[in-house]
């Protein structure tokens, strides 16, 4: 009894979340097939390309699925925006967390916009595929996806023709991934996003002018970046630049605390943790420090984190800040899993932002109805 009735719930709140996002269809045909759309990347099909899709509907061919990502009347950017005010009614919170990282689509053939052999960290290594850019939304309820960009790399954007016969709009210049990840920050400050923290790995990190961009607006931030990174600290003939792994060398063994970065699979993940107090310049307020952590098993591998923060935080607690970007991981393989995040067949960029953009809501979906059950009561998908 119990299970048909949540069952019910589930089947009545996936027909709330169909008519929210079919308000952004100009006819009828395309809002019912949304439906029937979200429905196939909930479950019911095999796999989430059109084919499976259309099968999983009923449909002997494949060609209304595919007209509803390619060329239906919908701005897949209106929904994305949607999907963020949805992620912030149902999970919002004052500590979450925005957090930024890339994931890779393998791909054959060169044609889909933005393949290319790069390097993907889904493979660990260059490969042919594309690589979408994600802000992820880490809170106590829940985690969830707010945003996407697909990287385009210089070989396209240098190849105008290329990118028009892939669909590419012709004000679409090259940016690099910190360009996409502040692009998108900053669409989720507009909306107001409840967050506490920015964190993000190396490839961001590194980036001086996303953290100077942070700063200017006042965010909080833990931002890896690599042994070759130089902070500046406070020396006896005054302000200068040090490698920060140079400055790890000479911390004490009394410097180092043994913490918990989070909770994971395999339980709660133990590192040695120790900061080191940075010189600030500039007359915006704020601490900035470095944070290193150590692996217990191999003392020699280390990683290394900036942070800065309107005021001192506990050491505690900015470790588990660090340790929440390892939730936009999580996230990624359960989007890839459970809704078919990587298993599209499209090639034009419209598609692509289209069906992701699904992907990244069915996803939130799950994850606000599991933030349901464990509150033990029913959410409202309408929108406000």
């Amino acid at each position: 009894m119990v299970a048909a009735a949540e069952l019910e719930s589930w089947r009545t709140e996936l027909g709330s979340l169909s008519e929210r996002l079919g308000e952004f269809c100009v006819r009828p045909e395309p809002r019912q097939r949304l439906r029937q759309y979200m429905a196939g990347l909930l479950g019911g099909a095999q796999r989430r390309n059109a084919w499976y899709l259309a099968e999983a509907a009923g449909e002997a061919k494949p060609y209304g699925m595919q007209r509803l990502v390619a060329s239906a009347g919908w701005d897949a950017d209106e929904v994305c925006e949607d999907l963020a005010e949805y992620v912030i009614e149902h999970l919002g919170d004052a500590s979450g967390v925005l957090v930024l990282d890339e994931t890779g689509f393998l791909k054959k053939g060169d044609q889909s916009a933005g393949v290319a052999r790069q390097y993907s960290g889904t493979a660990g290594k260059v490969e042919n595929c594309q690589i979408g850019v994600f802000l992820a939304y880490a809170a106590p309820g829940g985690v969830a996806f707010l945003d996407r960009a697909l990287y385009l790399p210089e070989s396209w954007t240098c190849d105008r023709a290329r990118c028009r016969k892939a669909g590419i709009p012709a004000e679409v210049e090259f940016a690099t991934k910190p360009e996409l990840g502040r692009q998108m920050l900053g669409r989720a400050l507009l909306l107001r996003v409840p967050h506490a923290w920015v964190v993000a790995d190396e490839v961001y990190g590194q980036d001086r002018r996303l953290r100077h961009w942070l700063e200017d607006r006042g965010e909080a931030f833990v931002l890896a970046v690599p042994t070759k990174e130089k902070a500046w600290v406070q020396g006896e003939a005054g302000p200068r630049q040090v490698r920060v792994d140079t400055l790890a060398q000479a911390l004490p063994q009394s410097a180092w605390q043994r913490l918990s970065a989070g909770s994971g699979s395999k339980g709660e993940r133990l590192y040695d943790w120790a900061e080191i107090a940075l010189w600030r310049h500039g007359a915006e307020p704020g601490v900035d420090r470095l944070l290193v952590r150590r692996s217990i098993a191999d003392p020699q591998e280390r990683a290394y984190y900036l942070v800065h923060a309107p005021r001192k935080e506990a050491l505690e607690a900015v470790v588990r800040v660090a340790g929440s970007r390892w939730a936009i991981e999580v996230a990624f393989e359960a989007a890839k899993q459970e809704v078919g995040l990587d298993e599209y067949e499209v090639r034009k960029w419209d598609a692509w932002h289209r069906f992701i953009t699904l992907a990244l809501f069915a996803h939130a979906f799950l994850a606000v109805q599991r933030a349901r059950v464990e509150k033990g009561g029913a959410v409202s998908l309408r929108r406000s």
